[in-house]
Order: structure tokens, then sequence, then C-alpha cells
């Protein structure tokens, strides 16, 4: 079927005939042809074919989104949206960061093939997962406002393993690499949004045997009543921008995954809850 495309369009382009069982027809045509393809599965060799490439007007080589901010931008205008009545969704600009940037730590990974590539359409459908994550939490607990936590990650396992084809083949599954990305990404989404003078008051609240709980299915006032006996967590929370209960679950969960990514405090996972501790 390729072939028999590809002679049409050389047909079509050069001598302006359609061959129709047999029969030569001359048709005025006035059009242009635009082609877009995967150079690794076009030919399996990267570049379009002799003929057609003589009789292509140009060739444009395009690459992924450079920036975190070109990607954010596509995630939300392509994003497929989820309205539920009585609920709005909000996502704060560290989860879409977070988000943005598994993407571009996908396509430097040395664990997942450059040749198949990691597209744009990554971002777009782990954006899609993670918004759908919380507005389900919403719904069962009946919130108002549904804002992704980092505990929704998880959701974005399902929505990568199917669009990336690992380099490697071994004890390294994609569930693991796919972990490592992600615990990375909000390593790195963290770093750019705290010095770590700016959390010195947390983590000593932590010091004296305090302990936070969380969980994708805790109630957002639950995170209101720890944050009130930690010291620096609200104000951490102020500095994300987060007001509304549903914001503010969410940014303790972030400043809290990023502190114990950077080693300054511990958890303990059991049964879909976390506890981070001194």
């Amino acid at each position: 079927l390729a072939e028999r495309i590809q002679v049409g369009l050389l047909n079509i382009m050069e001598e302006r005939d359609v061959q129709i069982r047999g029969y030569k027809v001359r048709l005025p045509l006035d059009l242009y042809v635009v082609a877009s393809a995967n150079p690794e599965d076009y030919t399996n060799r990267g570049r379009i074919i002799t003929p057609l490439k003589d009789r292509f007007g140009s060739q444009v080589r395009t690459h992924y989104p450079k920036k975190l901010a070109d990607e954010i931008a596509i995630m939300e205008a392509e994003r497929t949206a989820f309205p539920v009545d009585g609920v709005k969704t909000a996502s704060p600009e560290y989860m879409k960061q977070v988000v943005a940037e598994l993407t571009h730590l996908a396509r430097q990974s040395s664990d997942i093939s450059q040749r198949s590539g990691v597209s744009v359409r990554v971002s777009i459908c782990n954006y899609e997962n993670l918004l759908s994550s919380a507005l389900k939490r919403a719904i069962r607990l009946d919130e108002r406002l549904a804002v992704p936590r980092v505990s929704d990650l998880g959701a974005l396992v399902a929505s990568t393993t199917g669009k990336i084809e690992l380099e490697t083949v071994g004890d390294a599954g994609e569930d693991k690499i796919l972990g490592r990305l992600l615990h990375k990404a909000v390593l790195n989404v963290f770093n750019r949004s705290f010095s770590g003078p700016e959390l010195a008051e947390v983590v000593k609240g932590f010091e004296g045997g305090g302990a936070v709980q969380a969980s994708d299915t805790m109630p957002s006032t639950e995170y209101i009543k720890q944050v009130d006996q930690m010291p620096g967590l609200r104000a951490a929370a102020a500095k994300l921008g987060a007001t509304e209960p549903a914001a503010i679950a969410a940014a303790i969960e972030f400043v809290l995954e990023g502190l114990h990514l950077s080693k300054k405090l511990n958890k303990d996972v059991q049964a879909g809850r976390y506890r981070y501790r001194s």
C-alpha cells in the first residue's frame, strides 16, 4: 500500500497523471501536496525516498518543544476537558511543570529509545490522567475543587508506558524506569521552586517527632488540620499560591515529597498511605 501511495504521489506531483486500472487520465490538477511522517517509521532509515525527495519543494525537520513553557502551552491547548457539574478542576503551575519535566527527562534518558521518540502526546495524555485522578477524588469526597497532588502521579504510568519504547531489556522494567524519572522530575521542579534555607523551619518541625500523613484519598480538610501543627508548612504552601483547602493539600504533598527526595525527610509507605517524618 505504501508503494502504491508513493507511485501515486510521483504521478500527481510530477506528471499530473492519474492512472485508473491501466488507463491514464490527465487531469488539470491544481493542488499542493503536504505530507508528514515520523522519520524513523517512514523508511526505517530516517530519509524521504529519493524519487519523492526530488519532487517535494521543501523538507522541514521539526523538533520537540525545548522549553517547559512551550510543552505546557501545548498540554493546555490540546488536553481533553472532563466537565463535572459543581466541580472545578485547577492544576498548580508546579504540577504542570512536573508533567512536562517528565517528558523532557524521558527524551534524554538512555533507557528509552530516542529513535522512536517521546512525543508531546505523552505530555498531553499524562496531564489528562493527572487531572482525571484529581477529579475522581473530588467526586468521591464531595469536594468542589479538584487539584492534582503528588500522590496522583501514579496515574501517569498507564499513560506513559504505552507510548515509549525501552532501549534496554533486563531487570529494569518500564515501571522502575518511570519511577526514577518521576522522582527526578519532582525533585527538579522542587529545587526550582525552593531554596534550602526557605524550608529549614519545616524540617526543624519534624525533628521533635512530628509527622504528616498523606494519601490520594485523604480529604483536603485533613491536610489543613495537620499544617496548623507544623510550623513553616503553611508559609511554604502560600509561596506556591495555595489558598483553597484542595490547593493547600497539593502544595503540602509537593513540599514534603521534595524534602524527602532531597534526603531531608523519611517517607513510610503502607497500603496507599504515606507518612513523612524526620
